[in-house]
């Protein structure tokens, strides 16, 4: 299964396959038809870039940061104005006693006034603003490895399932034949009636085991389609192998290449972000300029003036100072977090690189000794039983396990699949594809 084929193609912002611009210039569009998904025969084919695109396209978690983005956009169109005129109307000297009775003495000013403002407090809403939208792409990209993370690691789990209902369809077939053996013995007289009915609740038993597995498919198909907003799965089966595995540089490779993910270029950008919003406290340190300029209309005597007149806060710096305190304690705080982060990424990182290379060792292993030998010795097994020197329990038991040494060739296939889709989750980039014979 190329599970590298994830981050390669539509992860990052700078993705040729499918962009971030053009998934927000695809927003108006309908969802994909039912026709992307590949035909067999009679079945529906669904790959795993198929689902991807069509998560891409439609989750509602990844959707939301295209609101998001507009939003900040406003918001930075909003902080780059400058403050905003007022127009006042002002009367005095009316309503009151002896000669201000009534409005012949009355006083009307018109003005307008605004702040002038220092520090270049213009500048740093929209510098905090920018580092808002930088750390939003970095959290759009770490969610969207989380997702298709996500997402991969329940397609693997699908393709493990298929592989199981294949092996449960094989143990039924290899319980009817046995059946149909041990029937025919007893009808010579060469075996015990009770032989066939433990040979006819063996076959019972495979056929339960298959039809489990078919219900279970089915609810994680429908789990499947849950991550583009589909509740009606439109396929039928999975294509891919668990047999598909990459080759992996060194640890300490992997480990460099990680340091470089979104979900650690996150921790940058939150600093950046931290330093606007200092630069920003800093800045409204600086105090604003109020000032007012208008016209005095005096009723009595029917004259006009001008006014004006300029307004400056106290001790504005000193109110400023644990705003100040505040974003320094919180931009001090990311590198602690970062370093947290990066304990926490070696460990998930090594973990799944260590699981990947026991697993993959433990498929080939099951294929080039495990699996030929169980099958030379079911054979030789059910060659002896028929000729009558071996019992039915050696038979059965040969056939188990067989049976079972498969089962764990899948759990392991499996489990350096999900491993190994960690590992690029965490890199945020592909390895290289090696094909081993499944």
């Amino acid at each position: 299964m190329q599970i590298r084929n994830i981050v390669a193609a539509f992860l990052l912002g700078s993705v040729t396959l499918l962009s971030w611009a053009e998934l927000i210039r695809a927003e108006s569009l309908e969802p994909p038809e039912f026709n992307a998904i590949q035909r067999t025969n009679t079945s529906t084919v669904l790959t795993l870039e198929d689902a991807v695109a069509r998560t891409l396209k439609n989750n509602p978690q990844l959707y939301q940061y295209r609101f998001r983005q507009k939003s900040l956009a406003a918001q930075r169109a909003i902080s780059s104005l400058s403050p905003a005129l007022l127009l006042g109307v002002e009367v005095e000297n009316i309503a009151g006693s002896g000669d201000f009775d009534g409005v012949d003495s009355a006083e009307t000013t018109l003005a307008l006034s605004s702040v002038i403002e220092l520090g270049g407090k213009a500048r740093s809403r929209v510098g905090l603003i920018d580092a808002k939208g930088e750390r939003l792409s970095f959290e759009r990209q770490a969610a969207t490895l989380n997702v298709l993370g996500q997402l991969t690691a329940l397609f693997i789990r699908c393709r493990s399932t298929q592989e199981n209902i294949h092996l449960a369809e094989e143990a039924v077939t290899l319980s009817e034949g046995m059946l149909k053996t041990v029937e025919r013995r007893a009808a010579k007289g060469a075996a015990p009636e009770a032989e066939v009915m433990r040979a006819k609740a063996a076959l019972t038993r495979a056929a339960i085991r298959l039809q489990a597995l078919r219900s279970s498919f089915e609810r994680q198909k429908v789990t499947l389609s849950s991550f583009w907003g589909n509740t009606n799965p439109q396929f039928d089966e999975l294509s891919g192998s668990l047999s598909t595995f990459s080759l992996s540089d060194d640890f300490s490779s992997l480990l460099q290449r990680a340091k470089a993910s979104p979900a650690i270029a996150i921790f940058a950008s939150e600093a950046r972000l931290k330093d606007a919003e200092i630069k920003l406290a800093k800045a409204q340190s600086r105090v604003d300029i109020g000032w007012q300029l208008g016209v005095r209309r005096f009723e009595e005597t029917d004259d006009t003036a001008l006014t004006a007149g300029i307004s400056i806060p106290l001790f504005s710096g000193k109110r400023n100072r644990s705003s100040i305190a505040s974003a320094l304690a919180e931009r001090n705080a990311v590198d602690y977090q970062q370093a947290d982060a990066m304990l926490k990424l070696h460990s998930r990182l090594f973990t799944a690189f260590s699981q990947r290379k026991e697993n993959t060792a433990a498929v080939e292993q099951f294929n080039a000794h495990v699996l030929p030998a169980l099958e030379k010795a079911l054979a030789l097994t059910q060659e002896a039983y028929e000729n009558g020197r071996y019992r039915y329990q050696e038979w059965i038991a040969a056939q188990e396990e067989l049976l079972t040494a498969k089962q764990q060739r899948i759990e392991a296939a499996t489990a350096a699949q999900l491993n190994q889709a960690l590992i690029e989750q965490l890199i945020a980039e592909p390895l290289s594809t090696n094909h081993l014979p499944y």
